[in-house]
C-alpha cells in the first residue's frame, strides 16, 4: 500500500487539500484509494508517535491504527492518504534548539516504521519566510517575536535545511514540494499526485483557489474559456490562468502585509530573495520533487 502524508507546513493550504480530496472521495474510493476525515486518525496518530517516542512498533500498531482509521478492508486499499499540518510540532513550538520543526524526522522515522511494509511517502507546502514567519507568529500564545523564533534568526531560515534532514533520515521516502504562493495555479496538480490519478482525470474544486482571489467577472469569463476550450492541456491551462490574474486578481486577496518591528521593504526583499535561491537548491535535491506553475 502506498501511505501519503502531507505535513503542511504550518499557515499553508489550511486544510483546504484535505477539504478538496474529501470532495472526492466517494469517486476515488473504487479505484483503491482511501481519504479518510482527519478525526479518524489526527489524535490516534499523533498520540501513537507520541507513546512510541522513537522506540521500534511491533507490527500491530500498524493493524491497529488501519482497522482504527479505515472503513474499509486494508487489504482494498492501495493508496491511504493522510493530512496534518500540525504533524511536526503545534504553532508555538515551530522553532526549537535553534531549528525549525526540531521533532519533524524523529517523528516521519516512527510513522516509516509504523507503515514499514509499505510505500511512505511525504507532500509537504512551503512558504516564502517573510509571509510565513508573521503568519505561524499570529497563530501561537507568543507576545514577543523572538521567543516565539528561540534564537533562530530569519535570515538563517532555510527549508533546504529541514529537507535534507528529512532526507538523511529516510532516504528511500520521496518527497513532493510546492510554494504556497503558486498553489492558485498548480492546485489541480497537487489533489492529482497526492490521489495518484492521472493529470487528465476532471476533478471536483480543482480551482478552489484559484477562485478565491480573482472577481467573478474573470471567473465566469475563465470558465466559459474552458467550456470553449475542453482539450486544452494543463501547462496551457495554467498560461491562461495566469493571463485571468493579470486581468481580474483581486489585489486584496494576494497582496500581504508584514507588520513585524524592523521588517521593512528591503528586509522583506531579502528574505524573499532568500527563500527564491533556496528552491533552486531544493530543485536540485535527490528524491525531492517540486511542483512548480
Amino acid at each position: 500500500m502506498q501511505v501519503i502524508l502531507h505535513t503542511g507546513v504550518h499557515c499553508t493550504d489550511e486544510d483546504r487539500i484535505l477539504k478538496c480530496l474529501l470532495r472526492n472521495a466517494e469517486a476515488w474510493r473504487h479505484e483503491g484509494v482511501a481519504i479518510p476525515g482527519p478525526s479518524k486518525y489526527r489524535r490516534l496518530l499523533a498520540d501513537s508517535l507520541t507513546k512510541l517516542k522513537g522506540s521500534t512498533p511491533d507490527a500491530q500498531v500498524r493493524e491497529v491504527l488501519l482497522d482504527a482509521i479505515l472503513s474499509e478492508d486494508p487489504h482494498q486499499i492501495d493508496r491511504l492518504v493522510l493530512s496534518n499540518d500540525n504533524f511536526f510540532s503545534v504553532p508555538k513550538l515551530a522553532f526549537q534548539n535553534g531549528l525549525v520543526y526540531l521533532r519533524a524526522e524523529a517523528r516521519l522515522q516512527t510513522f516509516a516504521d509504523i507503515f514499514a511494509e509499505d510505500e511512505v511517502e511525504i507532500f509537504m507546502g512551503l512558504r516564502n519566510p517573510a509571509t510565513f514567519l508573521p503568519a505561524v507568529f499570529g497563530a501561537t500564545p507568543h507576545e514577543e517575536f523572538g521567543a516565539f523564533m528561540n534564537g533562530v534568526d530569519p535570515m538563517h531560515l532555510r527549508w533546504s535545511d529541514l529537507v535534507r534532514r528529512i532526507r538523511d533520515t529516510l532516504p528511500h521516502v520521496p518527497i513532493t514540494l510546492w510554494c504556497n504562493e503558486d498553489t492558485p495555479i498548480i492546485w489541480g496538480e497537487i489533489i492529482r499526485e497526492m490521489a495518484g490519478i492521472e493529470m487528465t482525470r476532471k476533478i471536483s474544486g480543482a480551482f478552489d483557489l484559484f477562485s478565491q482571489i480573482i472577481d467573478k467577472e474573470g471567473m465566469k469569463r475563465f470558465r466559459a474559456f474552458l467550456a470553449e476550450n475542453p482539450t486544452i492541456n494543463e501547462m496551457q491551462k495554467r498560461r491562461v490562468m495566469a493571463a485571468f490574474l493579470d486581468k481580474y486578481a483581486m489585489d486584496e486577496e494576494i497582496e500581504e502585509d508584514v507588520d513585524l518591528p524592523g521588517w521593512d521593504d528591503a528586509y522583506v526583499d531579502m528574505l524573499t530573495e532568500l527563500y527564491e535561491d533556496d528552491l533552486d537548491t531544493l530543485a536540485g535535491m535527490h528524491g525531492v520533487s517540486l511542483i512548480t506553475p
